[in-house]
């Protein structure tokens, strides 16, 4: 039996445009620019409310495919954000 190989969804690049808002190149192509400041502005936890500040939100990364900023302090799901949807 061939196994066929396994493609997971992961983004490739992210560049911040401004606010809270960061484009986002998925490896299948699709871009897109999501706001975070809905987030953000309803969060409560310190953890998240910490990257209200610009440039704390700019210390974004990506690793494995995946948006995050610290140690895995504020993460979301890949399918999430390739929908828009946060």
């Amino acid at each position: 039996m061939t196994r066929q190989p396994t493609t997971y969804l992961g983004i490739t690049e992210a560049e911040y445009v401004s606010g809270y808002k960061i484009r986002l190149t998925f490896n299948d192509g699709t871009m897109r620019v999501t706001d975070f400041a809905p987030f953000l502005q309803k969060a409560q936890n310190p953890m998240f409310t910490k990257y209200r500040r610009v440039k704390q939100f700019k210390s974004c990364r990506i690793e494995h495919g995946n948006l995050m900023w610290g140690d895995f302090e504020m993460i979301f799901p890949i399918e999430d954000l390739h929908r828009g949807e946060i």
